[in-house]
């Protein structure tokens, strides 16, 4: 199944649902057990990541996370590619409730495109890596 499909089999209207009653919603496992190991796998490899957050260290709770470098895994790129369409009119919806024009374009590499312009040229995704006992404390990325 393609990374579109996986995204896409996903009960979108019960996320969208789930976000504005919670601010967070359930997508599901869009990775098979072996792609996640596979992904987890990679953690120890610094060639693979451009920085590392002790989350301690900055109050944000208690392990670890590190920012991936380009170019990322493939289920990276792709599952990024495969969820903008799909949290696009979320976004869009969230933003005409609060009376604002929504700034996202229909097309991903555009929207990266003006995002590098405006000088925010770290892309934000990470890796966790918790162990027994690590918790993540609600807090604003730094990148992002």
């Amino acid at each position: 199944m393609s990374w579109a499909e996986r995204v896409a089999a996903a009960d979108w209207t019960a996320i969208a649902t789930e976000l504005d009653g919670y601010g967070c919603g359930l997508v599901g496992p869009l990775l098979e057990t072996a792609e996640t190991k596979q992904i987890a796998a990679l953690y120890p490899d610094d060639r693979r990541f451009r920085s590392t957050v002790d989350m301690a260290r900055h109050r944000f709770g208690q392990g670890e996370y590190r920012y991936f470098a380009e170019p990322f895994p493939e289920a990276v790129a792709e599952l990024k590619r495969a969820l903008y369409p799909k949290l696009l009119p979320i976004a869009r919806d969230w933003w005409s409730r609060l009376g604002r024009p929504a700034p996202w374009p229909d097309d991903l590499d555009e929207w990266l495109a003006r995002c590098y312009a405006a000088g925010q040229t770290k892309s934000s995704p990470i890796l966790l890596r918790y162990r027994e006992g690590d918790w993540n404390a609600l807090h604003r990325d730094l990148y992002g």
